[in-house]
Parts: C-alpha cells; sequence; structure tokens
C-alpha cells in the first residue's frame, strides 16, 4: 500500500512540473523577430571599363560578346579579394624583377599580367606539369635556355624563366603580328592558335573559337591588369598591411661544386631555409657544375 501512494505521489509530482513548463512555455511571449540588415552595395557588381588595351592594342568592348567575356572574368576575380590583395602584395616584390626585363626585350609591359594570369605570381605546378612563374612544360623549358636537371630547375628562376618567355613571346609575335595572338598562343600554342587562325580565316583572337581556356585567358589577362592598375580605387586597400617589399641580398657567383647545401648555407651565415627559399631552382641538396657552366646564387646582404 505505502509503495503504491509513493508511485502516486511521484506521479502527480511529475504531472505537475510537465504543467508548470508548458504554462510557462505557453504564456511566454513570442521572441522578438532578428530583422536581417542589409548591407547597400556588399555585392555590387564591378563597373566595366569604358575602354582597355592589351599592349597598345585596343580591346573592341563595343561588341556585346567581348563586354561578356570580360565581364565574366571580372566579376570573378572581382569577388575575390583575398586572391587579389595577396597578388598586390607579391607584385611589389617580383613586377620590379619582371619589368626591367621585359623592357630589355622590346616586350610590351602589360605581358607582366600575363604571368599574374599564368601563374599568381607564385612558383606552381599545373595538373598538366607545366612550372614556375611563367609556367614552362618540361620537354619545351630547354628550347629557351632553361636547364632542367634533378638538382637544377631554372623554370623556377624568375629571371631566366621571365628572360625565356620573353624569346617565346617575340616569336609568337614575328609569326602572328600582334601581341593579342602571340599572348593567346602562350596559353594553346603557336602551332595550336596557327590551326584555328587559318580555319577561321582570321588572325584576330576577337573573332576566334579557340578552345575554352584560350577564350578566356586574354580576359583574365585584362582583368588582372585592370584589377591591379586600379586597386586603390576598386576598394583594394593594402595600406595598414604588411607589404611584401624587395629583399635585402646579395649576388655570389658559383663556379665549382657544392656538395652539401645545407653546410654551404651556414658558412655564409643563412640557413638551408632562407638559401632555398631565395633560389628555388635549387631541386636538390647539392649544387653540380656541369660543362663549366656558373651559376648565381642569391643569399641574404
Amino acid at each position: 500500500m505505502k509503495k503504491v501512494a509513493i508511485t502516486c505521489l511521484a506521479f502527480f509530482a511529475g504531472v505537475g512540473v510537465c504543467f508548470t513548463v508548458m504554462s510557462m512555455l505557453g504564456f511566454k511571449g513570442k521572441p522578438e523577430r532578428i530583422e536581417k540588415i542589409a548591407v547597400p552595395g556588399l555585392y555590387k557588381a564591378p563597373a566595366l571599363p569604358e575602354n582597355m588595351s592589351f599592349a597598345g592594342e585596343e580591346v573592341p568592348l563595343d561588341r556585346w560578346e567581348i563586354k561578356e567575356q570580360l565581364d565574366r572574368e571580372l566579376t570573378y576575380n572581382y569577388f575575390q579579394p583575398q586572391n587579389v590583395i595577396y597578388i598586390i602584395k607579391l607584385a611589389e616584390r617580383f613586377f620590379p624583377q619582371i619589368e626591367p626585363i621585359l623592357k630589355a626585350n622590346n616586350v610590351p609591359d602589360d605581358f607582366k599580367y600575363l604571368c599574374v594570369a599564368e601563374s599568381n605570381l607564385q612558383n606552381l605546378i599545373s595538373k598538366v606539369g607545366a612550372t614556375g612563374f611563367w609556367q614552362f612544360m618540361a620537354g619545351t623549358a630547354p628550347g629557351y635556355n632553361l636547364e632542367v636537371s634533378g638538382t637544377v630547375d631554372e623554370r623556377y628562376h624568375v629571371i631566366k624563366s621571365t628572360e625565356a618567355a620573353c624569346k617565346y613571346l617575340k616569336q609568337a609575335y614575328n609569326k602572328f603580328g600582334n601581341w593579342t595572338a602571340a599572348a593567346a598562343s602562350y596559353n594553346c600554342g603557336m602551332g595550336g592558335y596557327n590551326q584555328r587562325a587559318t580555319q577561321q580565316s582570321s588572325n584576330n583572337y576577337y573573332d576566334l573559337v579557340l578552345p575554352e581556356e584560350t577564350n578566356r585567358y586574354i580576359f583574365r589577362i585584362l582583368t588582372f591588369k585592370h584589377l591591379l592598375s586600379n586597386a586603390d580605387e576598386l576598394g583594394y586597400d593594402i595600406t595598414g598591411g604588411y607589404r611584401y617589399t624587395n629583399l635585402k641580398t646579395r649576388t655570389i657567383n658559383i663556379s665549382q661544386n657544392i656538395p652539401n647545401l645545407v653546410n654551404f648555407a651556414r658558412s655564409n651565415g643563412t640557413t638551408y631555409k632562407v638559401l632555398k627559399t631565395l633560389n628555388p631552382w635549387l631541386r636538390g641538396n647539392s649544387l653540380t657544375i656541369k660543362g663549366g657552366k656558373p651559376y648565381q646564387l642569391v643569399l641574404p646582404e
């Protein structure tokens, strides 16, 4: 009997608690509505420039399909501010190295933006094996005076790969007669561009149907030219951030084998990591001089 009484008391106590909770929930006012805050212009589409040129050659922005192709690339990259800002920082360090080489080779300055389109100013390796700032393939690099071996890969050498790119671009310009076609052929090859130009009876890039990547290629270059040339006006502000300025370095000539780059770095007052960072073309742990070819190594000042 006592057990039954205890059970009943427990039951009614539970009912009471439930009733109290339900009452509190039932009479509690509705939660306040959270209003969405609209931010004016948060996703405002970037305006297309009224006119543009590449390497002194006008872009036909009076044509609707050309405008839309440029708008596609501009919109896509404009809304990746973290990437654009990082490229701006890298450009502060590497454009001063690239620009004089372009000028010395009579290649228009705008081709530094082709380098951005190729690699974002980084020593990348593409899915097909193209490597470095200018994305040379291992098979074609030696034809442009770039050494590729087990311990040395000059596709990673900013100065030498820029000189190699200039050699290619001048050959392409002599073949096609304009810089826009030369730039497009950098993506699909001179043979590929010439085949489609012949098939379609036009040498004008803006009139050709090309592989999808090449169809977008010039507009990607133009986009980076526009974004980097007008960074402040477009809102990419790095004035208060860390800047990648030119490093204080010294260059030494190497004409003898270096059997151990770790020991070499330490004996020259630096680390293996810094040595490899400043000379990314060093691909092994040693450096062998072949055929009397000397090398130049960059070290901290």
